[in-house]
């Protein structure tokens, strides 16, 4: 019996170093899906603010935005009316450190037996990667026009004023997005998270760092931000820290 038992603790001790090395982690551990991460935030976060993200305006149920707020679109389109969710730290930087995306894998084949590689493969072969991908914190509600315009561009301060959207202050120009000054220090306290939850990928540079202090101490945490941040880590099970210390000291944190 004693032989048996102490098997049993040996087993129990090495189970969890041959399971995945990221077990332990500080990041999402509870949703994979994208499609279940969307659902989440539109039925559960966001329930009682349907606001967008980076120009304010309101979205439906329909996924249908309604530019009450002053944002002109650039075109007249069906993007322009969509709501679509977006990652703040962009996909690509984090998903290229994947080989399942650089190289592909040998189960990515399409219907033809064709081989593929890219962010389909890495979703379909690595669930660290899906992780990643389905961290609520990660993801905001933005106007389809704006999600398509960003593309692969960076955050950053962007010389002179354009009024491209309206009232809507946001600049895009040459693979830059200057975002409105009210989300700033969103944009900034979502990174350091991402950085602090995956820290093997390298998400900040010394530059992007000096920028998000900045923005950081620019625009502290509000009341809708602490909300936001207590409802995923009831549903998410994890926390980022560098808003909920800020909440927490600002009394906000109810």
């Amino acid at each position: 019996m004693k032989k048996f038992g102490h098997l049993i603790i040996v087993l129990v001790l090495i189970c969890p170093v041959s399971g995945p090395a990221f077990a332990a982690g500080k990041g999402n551990r509870q949703i994979q899906s994208i499609g279940k991460a969307k659902r989440i935030l539109m039925r559960e976060i966001y329930r009682g603010h349907q606001q967008i993200f980076y120009c304010g305006s309101q979205y439906t149920q329909g996924n249908y935005v309604i530019h009450n707020n002053g944002y002109v679109p650039q075109k007249k389109s069906k993007r322009a009316r969509r709501l679509e969710w977006e990652h703040i730290v962009r996909l690509d930087s984090f998903g290229t450190k994947f080989s399942e995306w650089r190289d592909g894998h040998p189960k990515c084949l399409d219907s033809r037996g064709r081989p593929f590689k890219g962010l389909n493969c890495a979703e379909k072969m690595n669930i660290k990667f899906r992780f990643m991908q389905c961290d609520l914190y990660n993801l905001v509600p933005v106007i389809g026009e704006i999600s398509g315009l960003r593309s692969n561009s960076h955050y950053a301060m962007v010389p002179g004023e354009n009024a491209d959207f309206g009232k809507c202050d946001i600049e895009i120009s040459r693979g830059q997005l200057e975002p409105p000054a009210g989300v700033r220090g969103d944009i900034a306290r979502i990174y350091f998270y991402m950085d602090w939850a995956y820290p093997a990928y390298d998400l900040i540079n010394e530059q992007d760092l000096k920028l998000f202090k900045t923005w950081d101490q620019q625009d502290p945490v509000d009341e809708w931000e602490c909300k936001r941040a207590r409802r995923i880590e009831e549903i998410q099970k994890n926390e980022n820290p560098f808003v909920k210390k800020a909440c927490v000291a600002e009394g906000l944190w109810q």
